[in-house]
């Protein structure tokens, strides 16, 4: 039986001080309803900056407390389904984004979704991906905001965060305290202009205690291989972290030294960027499939409860 979670509850900071919004099982499914990153403010183009109200900003529905989960150990989030809402938005503005050095005037636009694609134009049509860009779960320390990603997880703008793939998060406080929100029906790396289409969802996951494992940050695989996802204030401090804890991942795996695995991966693995705009930039690791089927690695597959 799956369980629900609706926007009544919600919450704009990971932290371990949240009240759960709900508590289940390892094993449960959980569909959770989602705003979007404005908490569904913005529904004319005409919107003004000062019409919003930015402390309501990325919130997230939750959190869940995942029972039997303690800090060391692993929240595994299988992304089972996501089905979006009927238009999405998006914004530029002065000081928002890559380009915000050079942009005058706050603008909106409304994006409808139709037929499985998202409406820019009348001559642009794009293919929808949908995906979550704050996921995660109460961080070890004080309170992060949704728009900062971290160790947690948080605001990473991920564009493979979409339906049939699995995160794996440390645990950092007893029930993992897990929720999400900021569903994009596309986006593209890097999210430049500091938004993607914004848009509300449902989301469907299921969450499952991993026991005898630990990481340090969060890790995702799907069908094409597996990524390492680190936050940093620097971008190339995001991505040396990200290839260092790919390596810690998959090297003792192997009957390979730490120099034959590492030119392996300069060989076959790829440094990608996920957002450049949020507090902390986030970029990830990707290895492909083939290179954990040569050597029978399966993640964590001996500690799921």
């Amino acid at each position: 039986m799956t369980a629900q979670l609706s926007t009544q509850t919600y919450i704009y900071a990971m932290d371990k001080n949240n009240e759960p919004a709900l508590t289940v099982k390892s094993g449960t499914q959980v569909e959770i309803e989602t705003f979007d990153c404005f908490q569904d403010q913005i529904t004319s183009e005409d919107t003004t900056f000062n019409a919003i109200d930015w402390n309501q900003i990325n919130p997230a529905t939750g959190p869940v407390f995942v029972e039997g989960a303690q800090p060391g150990d692993i929240l595994k989030v299988t992304i089972d389904d996501i089905r979006l809402g009927t238009q999405g938005v998006m914004v530029v503005g002065p000081e928002l984004g890559v380009m915000g050095h050079r942009l005058k005037d706050f603008e909106v636009k409304i994006i409808p979704v139709k037929d499985g694609k998202a409406v820019f134009n009348e001559k642009i049509s794009l293919p929808l991906n949908p995906m979550i860009g704050v996921i995660g779960v109460a961080p070890e320390g004080d309170a992060v905001n949704n728009g900062t990603p971290g160790p947690h997880g948080g605001n990473m703008d991920t564009k493979l965060i979409t339906t049939g793939a699995t995160l794996y998060f440390p645990v950092f406080q007893e029930g993992a305290l897990f929720a999400l929100g900021d569903l994009h029906a596309a986006m593209g790396d890097g999210e430049i202009s500091v938004s993607g289409i914004e848009i509300p969802a449902k989301v469907k996951v299921t969450l499952e205690v991993i026991k005898g494992y630990s990481l340090n940050y969060p890790v995702l695989e799907n069908e094409e291989g597996v990524a390492t996802l680190v936050s940093k204030e620097l971008l190339d401090e995001a991505a040396n972290v990200a290839v260092e804890e790919m390596i810690d991942l998959l090297q003792p795996q192997t009957d390979l030294s730490l120099a034959e695995f590492t030119m392996l991966m300069s060989a076959a693995g790829q440094a990608q960027i996920s957002q450049i705009v949020d507090p902390l930039k986030t970029a990830r690791f990707f290895v492909p499939r083939s290179i954990l089927e040569a050597y029978n690695i399966e993640l964590f597959n001996k500690g799921v409860e």
